[in-house]
């Protein structure tokens, strides 16, 4: 087994961060000391004075970047790193192998299943977060897309992070440090990773490495992908992703009218939520069947019968989480969409302008030289905004309906 930090893509500033910091972790956990949010380390239960916080370990962390850069991974190979037996992430033992399967318990992984992380859930993560940890390491706390906190939920992390227990290291995700995404006064108490899009030859050579994905698939899956190693993995291997991505790089080519555009901007919502349906359909059929069981489905007898009809309100309270991460799930695919398309509109600016650049999509560079003459830069670039005026609204709760038609509008209009 790999050591846990050889899975993150391109990252070397940030490995070396986290690996310097792991050590400390280890140097501080031997010695009896823990983080001090105030300054310097010392005694569990004292304070004191000790190596400066920012230059080692610290109880409080930011990661971030730009989706696909690995957030979550890198966040996962720390919290690994901190279990490990001897503070290095070997990636071999027994506190490695559990934190990256998932099972170890002392790390706790939030990933919010809908539009938002609620207060009430952040509430009783911050009280299981003080237990102390039962393999005499650390409880590690991962948020994924902190930027998804409620004001409320927001708060309650923040009086943890301000008064943290001692043994107790909070890693946030989220893709900047913009006061819209994680508050000012979070973000000044936790040390920020920034994490960089990868190029395309990292990943790609970790496709070949990894994956066993032949060398030009994985060179253009890359390149398609634009740095996101999950997305470039999924474009290498499914045939039903390449389609999607297809179908909306046509997009460009319908838009011949007011009745076009409608068109495109339905049929761009139906691939999203057909995507999401599937990509969630197993995780709600199993969840569903887990709940049947616990409650007793199948049995008989009185007893039974009484457990399933007292289960209304846990069915319900399933099914509500279920559609919530189906919306998300949605809203995720449509982003991915939006992607490729300002992908291609940028190609278009690109070639208009003669930038010596590399195209963004390979496989649509002559369509991309059509639109360059069709429309001139000025042209292409009020398009491109278009794109990605179209995902700030999205992401601002608009209606994707709506916000995807205005967008469809606007790129047949210019």
């Amino acid at each position: 087994m790999s050591e846990v930090f050889a899975e993150l893509v391109g990252q070397d500033e940030a490995v070396d961060t986290l690996r310097r910091a792991a050590a400390a972790a280890a140097v501080l956990r031997a010695a009896g000391a823990h983080p001090d949010p105030t300054g310097g380390t010392g005694p569990d239960g004292d304070g004191g004075t000790g190596p400066d916080p920012g230059a080692g370990m610290t109880h409080a962390w930011i990661f971030t970047g730009p989706p696909g850069s690995g957030r979550s991974e890198a966040a996962r190979a720390f919290a690994a790193a901190l279990q490990c037996v001897d503070g290095t992430g070997c990636g071999s033992c027994a506190g490695c192998h559990t934190t990256r399967a998932g099972t170890h318990a002392d790390v706790r992984l939030v990933v919010p299943e809908g539009l938002s992380i609620g207060v009430n859930e952040m509430r009783a993560l911050v009280l299981r977060a003080a237990s102390t940890p039962s393999g005499g390491r650390w409880q590690v706390v991962i948020i994924s897309d902190a930027d998804r906190l409620t004001e409320a939920a927001g708060n309650a992390l923040l009086k943890a992070i301000e008064e943290p227990p001692p043994r107790t290291v909070f890693l946030l995700c989220a893709p900047s440090t913009h006061p819209d995404d994680i508050s000012v006064t979070i973000r000044s108490r936790c040390r920020v990773v920034p994490l960089r899009q990868p190029p395309p030859g990292a990943v790609a050579e970790v496709l070949v490495r990894r994956d066993g994905i032949a060398p030009d698939v994985a060179e253009w899956a890359a390149s398609a992908a634009q740095g996101h190693v999950g997305r470039a993995r999924r474009l290498a291997g499914d045939a039903e992703a390449r389609a999607r991505r297809d179908a909306v790089l046509a997009v460009p080519r319908r838009l011949t009218g007011v009745g076009a555009a409608f068109d495109a901007a339905s049929a761009l919502i139906e691939a999203a939520e057909a995507e999401a349906a599937a990509a969630v359909a197993e995780t709600d059929a199993a969840e569903k069947a887990a709940l049947q069981t616990a409650l007793g489905a199948g049995g008989t007898g009185r007893g039974a019968a009484g457990a399933m009809r007292g289960a209304a309100g846990q069915i319900k309270d399933l099914e509500k989480r279920q559609k919530s991460r189906a919306t998300r799930a949605q809203r995720d695919a449509l982003d991915r969409a939006l992607v490729d398309l300002a992908g291609f509109y940028r190609d278009a600016l690109v070639t208009a302008l003669r930038a010596p650049v590399a195209p963004v999509h390979t496989d649509t560079v002559a369509m991309a030289r059509a639109g360059a003459e069709k429309w001139d830069a000025e042209g292409a670039l009020r398009r491109l905004e278009a794109v990605l005026e179209c995902r700030v609204a999205i992401e601002a709760n608009v209606k994707p309906k709506i916000a995807v038609e205005a967008m469809m509008l606007a790129l047949w209009k210019g």
